[in-house]
């Protein structure tokens, strides 16, 4: 396991939770941090902290949505530290949504915070770490609701299982050109945007500690990072159970 140090990091959803906790734990090993997001007050707040405490800081407001946009921070970062050895997805969203009450447009909208942000990344990150000598690492912030679909959080659940499957599948073919990918799987973690979305969050966990989970993952690389234990335990449990054994526990959680 390599500690992250003197390395170039983009973060993206980088303004609040636990993108900007991840910022602020690499910030005093004297790395260079891109970090972004849509809201500019907020992330100007994170990226002030991340230079007081000692690391360069490029701070770029953008919406993740966009591909232009997405673009146009992987290009500004590279011009401005020459490369981007670390790169962490974590732009997304989770709201409780029950199947019987959601709109079409619902549904796409959710595919697009938690899939179409991760693509408008991943493929100017390609493009960019396939020509550096040492390629890249890049690491994707998913969920252990990417794993089987959950009960008032489907569509989520769907488009994280998505950018799962299409990360597994560009880990297989440009790891002969150096680029490493970890999807990093949370189970609840304590932001304040969940905070009152009314699902139940069994085995909830700090930002903080999520976020000295996902800097070990990008230390050691797996392919797949699960945490915390306990929500990690039971989902591979419900998938290993027969399937109405599992549905029925998981609706049993979901009213809880």
């Amino acid at each position: 396991m390599a500690r992250i140090t003197d390395r170039t990091v983009l973060i993206v959803g980088a303004s609040s939770g636990i993108g900007a906790e991840v910022a602020r734990q690499l910030a005093a090993d004297g790395n260079r941090l891109v970090l972004t997001a849509r809201r500019a007050p907020e992330l100007t707040r994170v990226a002030d902290e991340v230079r007081a405490a000692g690391s360069a800081c490029l701070d770029l407001v953008a919406d993740a949505l966009d591909p232009r946009a997405a673009a146009e921070v992987v290009t500004a970062g590279v011009a401005e530290f020459g490369a981007i050895d670390v790169a962490l997805l974590n732009a997304g969203q989770g709201p409780d949504m029950s199947m019987d009450r959601v709109s079409v447009a619902d549904v796409a909208r959710i595919m697009a915070l938690n899939y179409d942000t991760v693509v408008n990344y991943l493929v100017p990150l390609i493009d960019r770490m396939g020509s550096q000598a040492d390629g890249g690492l890049i690491a994707h912030t998913n969920s252990l609701a990417g794993l089987m679909g959950i009960p008032r959080q489907g569509p989520y659940s769907a488009a994280k299982a998505a950018a799962r499957t299409l990360i597994d599948a560009a880990r297989v073919e440009l790891a002969p050109r150096g680029i490493r990918f970890t999807s990093i799987h949370p189970g609840f973690v304590a932001t304040e945007r969940i905070s009152g979305d009314g699902l139940p969050k069994p085995f909830q966990i700090s930002q903080e500690r999520a976020a000295q989970h996902v800097v070990r993952a990008l230390e050691r690389e797996p392919a797949q990072a699960y945490f915390p234990w306990p929500t990690a335990t039971l989902v591979r449990t419900l998938r290993a159970l027969p399937a109405p054994v599992s549905a029925a526990v998981l609706r049993r959680l979901a009213s809880a």
